[in-house]
């Protein structure tokens, strides 16, 4: 059978795109598929898949009644809102500085992406040695005067902010990058105007930095948003969650629930919450984004 040329295109595009379809399928979808399943059920991994016991929406009505589980949502709405703001106004800031005011701009940004690329394992270890009681957090306490100061980690009221400023600290410079990208392609001519006009520094941030990087300034709320709603490693490294339930997020407490409790319906069930929460925050966003960002 003669194939139409268009149809000759088709076909060596999808077969370009096959092995990593295959590979969507088998890792991304079939799992999606398979937990949206099992969220109905108390299924204890560890007896094989035969022994599923369908309990309807019981886990979904469950979850609300149990503390770990709020305490978890409720840290992990803190932790994204702290992070996402904290980290993207420092950043913008040191981008605009940086490009403006600063010499050796490579090795300075080099510097600040590099807690962003390094290994998070080794990140975390770093900082749990900083916070120590040794460490130069509890000695710059003390040399202001705090003869106790807070065991940090170990202190219910600040180990979650604790691991929120270790996660500000090495994602700023990924933000200083893709906000320092947008900034070499803002119009100099506006800027020349505005100085001929007679506006200072500040002004110009506000009045046409700001604007200017308000798609940028999007695409990172999203992105860091989503990524901080996801955050396990320096829980999972610093914390584990405690001491107690402060410092313990969502996905923290699924992979808990999960691997460590044996109840995979239940996480399952959590897991689906999360991804109901995270696709109502990113459509809000996507809606109020007409109201401030200016293409």
């Amino acid at each position: 059978m003669k194939l139409s040329r268009k149809a000759k295109r088709n076909m060596a595009g999808y077969t370009f795109i096959l092995p990593n379809l295959i590979g969507v399928i088998l890792f991304t979808f079939i799992p999606i598929v398979y937990s949206l399943i099992i969220s109905f059920t108390n299924w204890d991994f560890t007896k094989g898949f035969g022994n599923w016991n369908w309990v309807g929406f019981k886990n979904f009505v469950d979850i609300w009644s149990d503390k770990w589980f709020v305490d978890s949502l409720k840290n992990t709405i803190v932790f994204a809102v702290v992070v996402v703001v904290f980290t993207l106004i420092i950043a913008l800031v040191l981008a605009v500085v940086i490009d403006r005011f600063c010499y050796a701009k490579t090795p300075i940004r080099l510097a600040l992406f590099m807690p962003y690329i390094s290994n998070v394992v080794a990140v975390a270890i770093v900082w749990v040695m900083m916070y120590s009681s040794w460490g130069p957090f509890t000695q710059m306490v003390k040399k202001l005067g705090v003869d106790n100061p807070p065991q940090w980690l170990g202190d219910y009221k600040w180990s979650l902010p604790s691991v929120i400023i270790m996660t500000i600290w090495g994602g700023i410079g990924y933000a200083v990058m893709i906000y320092t990208s947008a900034i070499q392609g803002l119009p100099r001519d506006v800027y020349e105007a505005a100085e001929v006009d007679g506006a200072g520094e500040i002004r110009k941030f506000f009045a046409l930095t700001v604007p200017f990087l308000s798609p940028t300034t999007f695409f990172l709320v999203v992105t860091t948003l989503i990524s901080s709603f996801q955050v396990f490693a320096p829980i999972q490294l610093m914390t584990r969650g405690g001491p107690g339930s402060s410092s313990s997020v969502l996905v923290y407490y699924i992979y808990q629930s999960a691997f460590s409790f044996y109840k995979m319906g239940y996480a399952s069930a959590m897991s689906w919450i999360l991804f109901i929460l995270l696709f109502i925050v990113t459509m809000i966003q996507w809606k109020q984004q007409k109201k401030w960002v200016s293409y």
